[in-house]
């Protein structure tokens, strides 16, 4: 790639883009941030894909965010063991937690389903 790389050239190498359908494992939960922003995080476990010859791990456990509002008010009927999909990107978010500085690695949810409902009883 040349110094002088398009800006259609830079995007097309740069791709953050999920989706993943899975099963929540964490009910969905509303938490106001000291700025007065409004999010809805949980939980979705996958079936981990590809070589499984190089871990006995079988799934993977995500955590999710939700900032937008359509997509928060889905996420809120949400429950422990519905099947969803849901599309984003991963991101890094820092904050502070007690004076130290803290980061986490989360999947920003910009848009979801549900499949399937967890089977009630």
């Amino acid at each position: 790639m040349s110094a002088q790389a398009t800006k259609e050239e830079t995007e097309a190498e740069s791709v953050n883009e999920v989706r993943l359908v899975g099963r929540v494992s964490q009910e969905p939960e509303e938490r106001v941030l000291p700025s007065g922003d409004s999010v809805w995080t949980f939980r979705i476990v996958v079936t981990r894909t590809g070589d499984r010859a190089r871990s006995r791990q079988c799934v993977d456990s995500l955590e999710c965010a939700v900032w937008a509002g359509r997509v928060r008010r889905s996420v809120a009927g949400w429950g422990v063991g519905d099947v969803v999909e849901v599309t984003g990107a991963v991101r890094r978010r820092f904050f502070r937690v007690g004076g130290a500085a803290a980061s986490r690695v989360e999947v920003e949810v910009t848009g979801g389903r549900v499949i399937r409902r967890a089977a009630s009883g």
